[in-house]
């Protein structure tokens, strides 16, 4: 291939992108629009710990891509910067969906390492949290998001009871919770020891309409690419495929891929024909995210599934501990995991073969093996 072959292409070192992390899904914009509401929402919820007191609890509320993580994170980036007294702890409950998992990322943000996953009783780990916690003065604020996830395998009360009643275990404690919900259809069922003290304030995310997709994609694209590389009608254009999506990642994921190929191409701009064949790869953008998201070993798990012609998982397990050498706990909880992101379903068989199940994939396998 060599250098011949990408000087033949846009010249060496040349490129059309900018800023090429500004389309990355996670990226936080400077400039964050059409969230005004919502960012003052959450702010007066901070604003008791930057005076010494416990944040106010939240739950966020709204479809995906609509900017609730955006949003939250552009508030913890703020009050962090702010004071030293507040501590903003993020959570993906769609990776972290264990009691374990939840607290040990906790752990991590105050003592500046994770705890040991074996060996040390949970109640010591939670000790030690709130301990520095009393020690450092600091007000500690946790963010649930994707917190259907938790309520998904039973667990939601659980944590949201150890969280918001350690002030019974240590006095001094100040906690608070920001839940993100995007399945807005599902009741998350609080038992009514967590309803006496998850009293909180809900924020909405409504979707995004077809004007402010476009104008966030033409904010994004003037700060990745470099002038001239994009006209306004094609922003529009690809603002429109987002919108029909209900997908704001569809239109972000689709300007850095038309910019790809027009930089394959030989091309100093974008035009119809690139956003066209972008258009094919994004629309499983949505997908992609999630499996961004999974560990090497769900992956490999993930693909031995849509490999298998009939999916029993007792049979999956033997294959993939020869593998992995996992145990069979930890199998059992990978599947879980699959089957909450819906990458899976799973249905027992008849009585008298245990714990067995059919697993069954929930996307094209085809689509699921090349983004694999």
């Amino acid at each position: 291939m060599g250098y011949k072959f990408f000087k033949d292409i846009l010249g060496y070192e040349e490129t059309l992108f900018k800023e090429r992390r500004v389309f990355d899904l996670d990226y936080i914009p400077e400039a964050f629009i059409h969230r005004d509401a919502q960012m003052q929402s959450i702010a007066l919820c901070l604003i008791p710990a930057l005076k010494g007191g416990r944040a106010m609890n939240a739950l966020i509320v709204g479809p995906s891509a609509t900017g609730k993580t955006t949003a939250l994170k552009f508030r913890f980036k703020e009050i962090e910067e702010e004071s030293r007294d507040v501590v903003c702890v993020h959570i993906n409950c769609q990776i972290t969906y264990t009691k374990f998992g939840v607290f040990s990322q906790i752990y991590r943000k105050l003592l500046g390492h994770t705890p040991p996953e074996t060996g040390v009783p949970f109640s010591k780990i939670y000790e030690a949290i709130f301990r520095r916690l009393i020690r450092d003065g600091k007000s500690l604020v946790v963010a649930l998001d994707d917190m259907n996830y938790l309520f998904y395998g039973r667990l939601g009360n659980e944590i949201l009871y150890d969280i918001l009643r350690a002030h019974e275990s240590f006095p001094e404690a100040k906690t608070s919770v920001f839940g993100i919900v995007s399945d807005v259809s599902m009741s998350l069922n609080f038992d009514p020891r967590v309803n006496s003290i998850f009293s909180y304030r809900e924020i909405f995310f409504q979707p995004y309409s077809m004007n402010e997709i476009y104008d966030i994609l033409k904010n994004r694209a003037k700060m990745g690419f470099f002038p001239g590389v994009i006209e306004d009608e094609l922003i529009e254009k690809i603002a429109g495929y987002a919108f029909e999506h209900g997908d704001l990642r569809v239109g972000i994921e689709l300007l850095r891929v038309s910019g790809i190929i027009a930089e394959a191409e030989a091309s100093r701009s974008i035009c119809e024909r690139y956003v066209e064949k972008a258009y094919g790869s994004s629309k499983l953008v949505s997908m992609k995210l999630l499996i961004s998201s999974l560990s090497s070993n769900e992956k490999a798990l993930l693909r031995l599934i849509a490999d298998s012609e009939e999916a029993i998982s007792g049979n999956i397990y033997q294959k993939f501990k020869e593998t992995a050498g996992v145990s069979y706990t930890k199998f059992y909880r990978m599947i879980e995991k699959l089957e909450n992101l819906k990458f899976i379903e799973t249905y027992q068989l008849t009585p008298g073969r245990g714990r067995s199940r059919r697993i069954v994939l929930k996307h094209q396998k085809e689509d699921l093996l090349r983004l694999l």
